[in-house]
């Protein structure tokens, strides 16, 4: 799943209203100024069910290669998924970043996946998923750029299965994408990675 491949410079400002951060995994990802704000979680019907997520491209709290971000090729990560539970409907996903100057940046969200998905590649759009509109103000995946000579930031990738197929258009924001789940996840997995970009010329992050 991926989105243009755009560098921070000249990047479409984000939705505006401020971010609520996320309670129970770890807020999700994004860098630079908070967008319409979504938070990480949603309530989930049974706490006690989890989906293991995680990426050959880089360990849980580790750091994410400059290919997923706006300093390199700026695609989706690759995804290992397990754990989804039976009876699950469709899987969703939002990828934000708690630590942006203005609040949670919303940076992929995207919902209707199979849930009989184990594996992403990088840069994968999986066959009749849905992107939503992310803080950038467009659909699909824009990696990690937060300013420079920022400390690193947290982007937290967090995968929903849900009981059902949300129903929404694609420019559907992170807010609108929480509300539809709420009451609907079976099951919540999270994958936590940073980045920081070293001061100097160059691009600058969000404003």
């Amino acid at each position: 799943m991926s989105g243009s491949r755009g560098r921070a410079d000249g990047r479409p400002p984000r939705s505006g209203t401020a971010a609520v951060l996320a309670v129970a995994l770890a807020a999700v990802c994004g860098c630079g100024t908070g967008g319409d704000g979504g938070s990480a979680s949603a309530p989930a019907r049974s706490a006690t069910q989890r989906i293991t997520v995680t990426s050959p491209a880089y360990a849980d709290g580790g750091a994410i290669p400059g290919r997923y971000t706006c300093d390199g090729a700026d695609v989706s990560p690759p995804l290992d998924l397990s754990g989804v539970p039976t009876g699950t409907a469709s899987l969703a996903l939002l990828l934000q970043d708690p630590d942006a100057p203005h609040g949670t940046f919303t940076h992929w969200l995207a919902w209707d996946i199979g849930p009989h998905t184990t594996h992403l590649a990088a840069a994968e759009h999986p066959e009749g998923a849905v992107d939503g509109r992310n803080d950038f103000g467009r659909t699909g995946y824009g990696g990690p750029c937060p300013p420079r000579g920022d400390h690193p930031h947290r982007y937290v990738l967090t995968v929903y299965a849900t009981d059902r197929r949300p129903s929404l258009p694609p420019d559907t924001t992170a807010t609108g994408l929480l509300r539809s789940l709420t009451g609907h996840t079976l099951a919540t997995g999270a994958l936590t990675g940073r980045y920081e970009r070293q001061s100097g010329s160059g691009g600058k992050g969000h404003p």
